[in-house]
């Protein structure tokens, strides 16, 4: 059985997808990422493929797929434009994945629809100016007014799809987190909110420009500023953010290892049709030792990453905790070794590797970004000797 492919369903959207970057995608990467431009309309027609609700409720306008699914849409997305992939994992796994597992049903119905067909754009705020990996220490807070609103302050920082336009148009519907009191532990109680556009005291404070990856999505810092928040729009109840966060944080660890997968497999392809093009002293550069060592190390950690994180997608159930360990080690080691790869692949390629024109030096700058969002390399570390420590019998499984 081929772990990446486990039915024919899941070939046939591998196909699909394929033929969908490779028509759509490709041609328009190399501008976007140039121009730090967000091809806005290009996510919105994934909407008329049901990608854009992947995970979601069929009744709500979602695919209803599981983890396999998700690694292989963003493993192709990948393949082609990291940037773009980037805005439509924000999209489907931070917001409408979330929504379909925590939200209650008058929310559902009430999103899913226009987040699915693409009508609405989504994104998750979370990271602050000063707090990313810390979530206990959010300083966002939400305080419920004698009207029985939440009255939302605080700025959020390099939230993916917060600004959607040129224009400084926000999200059209944001999960946010935010502090709304202490527990009974002394700690900060976390709680979500789903925050739409149109809502007074919600804005785009700058669109950050300037990053050295990823720059065909648009990265925002998002404001509330007396953010007033209607009741219905509290996620669960107050205090459940931790809930909401671990499971997500799962999967969404899986979809960005499938999109270093995604980094890796082009680099790889890219190097070896350029060792068998390029010819020095009268060989091609293949026939040299070191091309060949950076070809041959880069298709063993490639065919390693495939397998990790085939296996962990066939294994992770959606909307719940519990497969911490191996999500953390997936992207622990796949945006490592990504970035390994585009490395070696602008090597092999020598000056052509470095410019522009030729995908690989995009690549190796949009690998870069994997090492840090969705949770650091060093919190990975943390993580996994933590589970360890708790449960060593997994090791001789």
């Amino acid at each position: 059985m081929d772990i990446a492919n486990p039915s024919d369903e899941h070939q046939m959207l591998r196909d699909m997808v394929r033929d969908f970057v490779d028509e759509f995608v490709e041609p328009q990467a190399l501008e976007y990422d140039r121009d730090e431009k967000f091809n806005l309309e290009l996510l919105r027609s994934l909407g008329d493929m049901g990608l854009l609700g992947l995970t979601a409720s069929e009744e709500f306008g979602g695919a209803g797929l599981d983890t396999v699914a998700v690694a292989i849409v963003h493993e192709e997305l990948s393949a082609s434009d990291p940037g773009f992939a980037l805005a439509y994992l924000a999209h489907s796994m931070l917001f409408v994945n979330n929504l379909e597992f925590n939200g209650n049903d008058e929310q559902r119905e009430r999103i899913l629809p226009k987040v699915c067909s693409g009508e609405w754009i989504g994104a998750m705020a979370m990271s602050e100016p000063d707090a990313g990996t810390d979530v206990l220490g959010l300083s966002s807070s939400a305080v419920k007014n004698a009207d029985g609103n939440w009255v939302l302050n605080g700025r959020k920082m390099w939230i993916t799809n917060g600004c959607i336009d040129e224009e400084d148009t926000p999200a059209d519907v944001v999960w946010v987190y935010a502090r709304t009191g202490t527990d009974q532990k002394g700690r900060a109680e976390i709680s979500t909110f789903l925050v739409e556009n149109g809502m007074p005291g919600y804005s785009v404070g700058q669109k950050i420009i300037d990053k050295t990856g990823m720059r065909a999505s648009n990265t925002a810092e998002l404001v509330f500023q007396d953010c007033i928040v209607p009741p219905e729009n509290l996620v669960g109840s107050v205090g459940d953010s931790m809930i909401h966060m671990m499971a997500n944080l799962e999967v969404e660890r899986l979809a960005l290892a499938a999109m270093s997968l995604g980094i890796a497999r082009r680099s790889l392809d890219e190097m070896n049709k350029y060792a068998t093009d390029r010819s020095a002293f009268g060989h091609q550069i293949r026939d040299f030792g070191q091309i060949q060592r950076y070809i041959g190390e880069s298709w063993a950690k490639y065919r390693a990453m495939r397998s990790y994180i085939y296996d962990t997608a066939v294994n992770m159930g959606l909307g719940k905790a519990g497969q911490r360990l191996d999500s953390d080690g997936v992207k622990l080691f796949a945006t490592t070794a990504a970035k390994e790869i585009a490395d070696a692949a602008m090597q092999v390629m020598g000056g052509y590797g470095y410019v522009a024109e030729y995908v690989v030096e995009r690549l190796w700058r949009d690998s870069k970004l994997l090492e840090i969002g969705g949770g650091t390399l060093e919190s990975h570390q943390k993580n996994i000797t933590r589970d360890l420590s708790k449960s060593p019998e997994v090791i001789n499984k």
